[in-house]
């Protein structure tokens, strides 16, 4: 059950004092750096002005219609916790592990933490979730993952560093924005969820599988699959073998949707290639020899080219690799997830059809709500270029209200 004050959802009573408390006495703990603003609105449509937000990180998530909610008054924190590498330069700080973290005036009770999707930083989230659940009056945190940019497989020591920082992060951040909160508003958040999409909806399922005491349930939008059978290692190479050549047929049996045909060019040259890449150069950087990220846009039979890539056959510390940072579906709070039939990046049978059945097979499947989004694309940054394309936000934004009516329950 909920308490009071999140089942008053819908009266978003302000918090008592809340003026006295709007103010950079709020503290993150563990930060080692953190700057505060008491902003009249936290929306994007505030913080662009105010300067609290990089459009950069959001651009080309979101189609351009979405609505935006009316302003938000509360206080903003940013900072970064304790960390080594400097991919992330926002505010000038070149510190990673930077974190935002958003405390409405009107607040509802509950807490959205957040991983960022790609290798965004740390306000890639803010048009496509964070808009809306301020809104809703939950509180709202997120961190940059700990390493950002194409070039994030820099970070750590060892093949799978990177990611495994990432779930590290969000954990880190959980901990921390539940104390602030409680610090903030007097009292713990009712409810904390956990949410996100592509990378950031792969984080979503990591906290539910093996943190699930941090959350009371998790929103994902399209995340990544990692498994030994299913990662994007494993179609990917196909795509940039079938393509060029005109292999319609190869590309089906990868497990691109039939109809996402009109997508492939574009996906071909904004998307396969970098990602392939340099995934593949943060699990297994031996495969190209020296060569850093592999060979961009290279055609089948060039050495060491990542079209000819077979992750079945690569060495065992490859696979040991990936399994750091793998899923198995032992997912131990609430889970709504949602994906587009027509995602071209991840393909839904490849991906969260998979993770589907791995949650069933796991016994969990009465923890377990999956949405297939009937001509959605993994992100909704090419609907407006794409006419056809249906938009996943709006089913995102409602996963919210399902997921406090089923957590009521």
């Amino acid at each position: 059950m909920l308490s009071a004050g999140l089942l008053a959802t819908a009266l978003l009573v302000p918090t008592a004092s809340a003026a006295q408390r709007c103010g950079p006495e709020v503290r993150v703990p563990g930060a080692v750096h953190q700057e505060s603003a008491c902003l009249t609105d936290l929306t994007t449509t505030g913080t662009l002005a105010s300067g609290h937000t990089v459009q950069a990180d959001w651009a080309g998530l979101t189609p351009a219609d979405l609505p935006a909610p009316d302003p938000v008054p509360g206080v903003q924190v940013d900072g970064y916790f304790p960390d080594t590498s400097t991919t992330n330069d926002h505010h000038g700080w070149d510190h990673d592990a930077q974190f935002v973290l958003r405390l409405p005036e009107r607040w509802n009770g509950g807490l959205v933490v957040t991983g960022t999707p790609g290798n965004r930083r740390q306000y890639a989230n803010d048009r496509a979730i964070a808009d809306h659940v301020l809104a809703a009056g939950y509180a709202f945190a997120a961190t940059d993952k700990g390493n950002t940019g194409a070039d994030f497989h820099t970070d750590g020591r060892r093949p799978g560093d990177a990611v495994v920082e990432w779930n590290h992060r969000v954990t880190e951040l959980a901990v921390a924005a539940k104390l602030a909160v409680r610090q903030h508003y007097g009292r713990p958040p009712a409810q904390t969820l956990a949410a996100g999409l592509s990378n950031g909806g792969y984080l979503v399922r990591w906290q539910l599988e093996n943190r699930p005491w941090l959350y009371d349930g998790g929103i994902d939008w399209e995340g990544t699959l990692w498994t030994q059978r299913d990662n994007l290692l494993t179609f990917l190479p196909t795509a940039l073998r079938a393509h060029p050549e005109g292999d319609e047929q190869a590309l089906l049996a990868a497990g691109f949707a039939p109809g996402s045909h009109f997508l492939w060019e574009y996906h071909h040259q904004v998307y396969w290639d970098l990602t392939q890449r340099i995934y593949r150069e943060e699990f297994d950087p031996g495969y190209d020899g020296d060569q850093v990220a592999g060979f961009p846009f290279c055609r089948s039979g060039t050495p060491h080219c990542d079209a000819d890539y077979d992750y079945a056959s690569r060495p065992e510390e490859v696979h040991r690799a990936v399994e750091r940072v793998a899923l198995t579906g032992r997912i131990g709070k609430p889970l709504i997830t949602l994906h587009g039939t027509l995602d071209t990046l991840l393909p839904i049978s490849r991906s969260s059809d998979v993770y589907a059945a791995m949650v069933a097979e796991a016994g969990r499947g009465h923890l377990h709500r999956y949405h297939r989004i009937e001509g959605g694309n993994h992100t909704d940054g090419l609907v407006d270029e794409f006419p056809g394309l249906r938009p996943l936000a709006p089913h995102f934004q409602a996963a919210f209200d399902e997921m406090r009516d089923w957590l009521r329950r």
